[in-house]
């Protein structure tokens, strides 16, 4: 009973060496995620704007608009496949004595995309334009701006001036700020 376990080790272990490469790989594609991210969180905030606009009413227009355009272009998840990658083997040398290391194919990974996501998109903010909203880019608040504004949130939007930012706050509509010279 022993010799089987030691022979399916053994099986098993040899097939999980050829395969090593992808920890690197692993490590890049992380670090690639994490600089995107990183990135994104410095760059402007979009809003939805109309001068003098009660808050409260845009995050109501905001939410129909969001819900119309979900009923008008619904979740439609595709699943779809990165074609094989074939990695092919190499030549090594040892001592003089050199051998050949087969090649192999890898997946190319399996990934879901919303086909309607683009659509759904201009839906939105088609609605909100038809409701007198545009679309603009607000550059991002400093930490300092957030912390002093806190949790406070303005009843109207604000006029938009040169120093004007924007906070964004994970599950609200992100708040301008009029901030002094």
């Amino acid at each position: 009973m022993t010799e089987a376990a030691v022979t399916v080790n053994s099986i098993v272990l040899l097939r999980i060496l050829p395969h090593n490469h992808r920890m690197p790989i692993g490590k890049h594609t992380f670090a690639a995620l994490l600089l995107a991210s990183a990135l994104a969180a410095c760059g402007p905030v979009a809003v939805y704007y109309r001068a003098g606009a009660d808050v409260a009413r845009r995050d109501a227009d905001l939410l129909n608009c969001e819900v119309s355009a979900l009923r008008d272009a619904p979740v439609a998840t595709q699943i779809r496949q990165h074609p094989p990658i074939y990695r092919p083997g190499g030549e090594i040398c040892r001592n003089g004595r050199c051998y050949h290391r087969t090649g192999y194919w890898e997946d190319g990974g399996i990934y879901t995309v919303d086909v309607n996501a683009d659509l759904r998109e201009r839906v939105e903010q088609s609605c909100m334009a038809s409701k007198g909203y545009q679309t603009i880019a607000v550059k991002r608040c400093p930490q300092s701006v957030a912390d002093a504004v806190g949790t406070r949130r303005a009843s109207t939007l604000p006029a938009l001036t040169q120093t004007s930012c924007a906070i964004a706050r994970r599950g609200q509509s992100p708040q301008i700020v009029a901030t002094a010279p």
